[in-house]
């Protein structure tokens, strides 16, 4: 075996054996040579600097399609360092590689890195197949009638609508078998590294890796989709699939989740609920797109007009929001719920979205960053896009005189305060007409409900009416 040729299938956030486009057409080349294939993972060094919530969620997912994967005959080797210089020693110590496949990355460091390795790698002698597998259509995909991409999303979705979907690319497992290898005895350095990586995890995780994930799709879409467009922004009732961890690590291919959802289409007939949550899945496209062709909105704002925004620069308000104590329930509820779970309810990221830019009037950018370090399913593309929607400085973004009120909001899509208490346990005892806005109790109800806003729970520490109006002029005074 070690004498014959090989194809590497890299894998990065695609850590799944089914509907794996690069596993699927890597079979498919070892068949036609008579190749053996190998998985690959890559290591990359920036990981011992910083090791997060969402990194522990990634490689524990890691380790369990690694699992999986050996059991049919595929183990996964361990490559550490830069790219290339990961990438040099496997051709040094496997130098029949032939060709390597991989889903490619259309946006970010991994567009870069992309780039830089499939030059690299043609010029060692290596055959580079990429394919768009993290998105239903990739970003170059949809365009306008006359050419050029959209900015608006309901157009987008018209034509993405339009499109004919790929297929679900079925990977035979059984020949996985038969054409899998094992040079792991050539990486135990890379190996020993994973196993460092695991001993940073300190969570305990449920329901992770593809199996679950596909149980959770199917749960979702057989008894929660129907009421998915009423209930899908109450927090509360856990209307929403959370299937976006599978989705952000590859466990779930979005081919599957559409195709599954046209199936129950097709089984229970037009359902609102079921065209909604399909938009989603557009939504994930959109701002890949989005990315793609601003490539430097990570960092700065879409809109133009307002790059020369003077944010606050308090830090001291930052932490309060951080750590869920800016006096405002539905805020700090869901501040707690992203600090204990590593996930947030999507109504709830643009409420605290709107509070920190319009409310602190703070740098979305501080937002989106502690959202990156925090969220188990942290898509670029989509947190990116989301910030600077709520923030009115993106592209078909809220308007920046529409602010949210936290208070409207909590009592909207919270009425009985039910999600506010699951994570608030200071006001577990608050009743309905003052859970939105506990700081309006009287000293004497705020002994009988064991609650003293000050001590067991923050004051408001803003007023939302007069933010209103600061963020307004603030954004006016870079208006053109």
């Amino acid at each position: 075996m070690a004498e014959s040729d090989v194809v590497v299938v890299w894998f990065r956030q695609d850590l799944r054996l089914q509907d794996h486009k690069a596993l699927y057409y890597a079979l498919k080349d070892a068949e036609q040579y008579n190749r053996s294939i190998i998985a690959v993972f890559h290591i990359h060094p920036a990981l011992n600097e910083s090791f997060t919530v969402r990194h522990d969620y990634f490689f524990r997912t890691v380790e369990d399609v690694a699992q999986h994967a050996q059991e049919y005959n595929i183990p996964f080797h361990f490559i550490e360092g830069e790219a290339e210089d990961a990438f040099r020693d496997l051709l040094e110590q496997i130098p029949t590689v032939k060709s390597v496949h991989f889903n490619l990355d259309e946006v970010g460091f991994g567009r870069k890195r992309d780039e830089h390795m499939n030059h690299w790698l043609e010029t060692e002698g290596v055959h580079v197949h990429r394919y768009i597998d993290a998105h239903i259509h990739g970003a170059e995909e949809v365009e306008k009638p006359g050419g050029g991409f959209y900015s608006v999303f309901t157009p987008y979705y018209r034509k993405w609508s339009s499109l004919d979907k790929p297929a679900v690319f079925n990977v035979d497992k059984q020949k996985l078998q038969q054409y899998g290898a094992d040079f792991s005895k050539h990486f135990e350095g890379g190996s020993e590294t994973f196993q460092n990586l695991l001993q940073k995890c300190s969570r305990e995780w449920n329901h992770i890796g593809e199996k679950s994930a596909i149980q959770r799709l199917a749960y979702f879409l057989h008894n929660k989709v129907k009421a998915y467009e009423e209930e899908r922004d109450f927090p509360a009732k856990r209307a929403t699939s959370m299937i976006s961890p599978y989705l952000k690590c590859g466990v779930l291919s979005p081919r599957t989740v559409y195709h599954q959802a046209m199936e129950v289409q097709q089984e229970y007939g037009e359902a609102k609920g079921l065209e909604t949550f399909v938009s989603e899945i557009a939504w994930r496209d959109f701002y890949n797109m989005i990315y793609y062709v601003h490539p430097n909105c990570k960092d700065e704002e879409i809109s133009s007009k307002y790059k020369q925004i003077d944010w606050n620069q308090d830090q001291e308000l930052f932490e309060k929001w951080k750590n869920g104590e800016t006096g405002f329930p539905i805020v700090d509820a869901a501040m707690k719920q992203i600090n204990e779970i590593g996930w947030m309810h999507n109504r709830l990221r643009m409420v605290v979205a709107s509070f920190l830019t319009k409310d602190y009037l703070m740098d979305w950018r501080k937002g989106e960053r502690y959202f990156q370090n925090q969220l188990i399913d942290y898509n670029p593309a989509s947190n990116i896009g989301g910030w600077q929607w709520a923030a009115s400085t993106g592209t078909d973004a809220v308007p920046y005189f529409r602010v949210f009120n936290p208070i409207r909001q909590s009592e909207r899509f919270d009425p009985e305060g039910e999600f506010i208490k699951s994570y608030l346990p200071a006001l577990k005892n608050i009743p309905k007409k003052y859970i939105h806005e506990p700081s309006k109790m009287t000293e004497a109800e705020q002994e009988k409900y064991d609650c003293i806003i000050g001590k067991d729970y923050p004051e408001p520490t803003v007023d939302h009416k007069v933010m209103r109006k600061k963020a307004i002029a603030m954004f006016e005074g870079n208006e053109e």
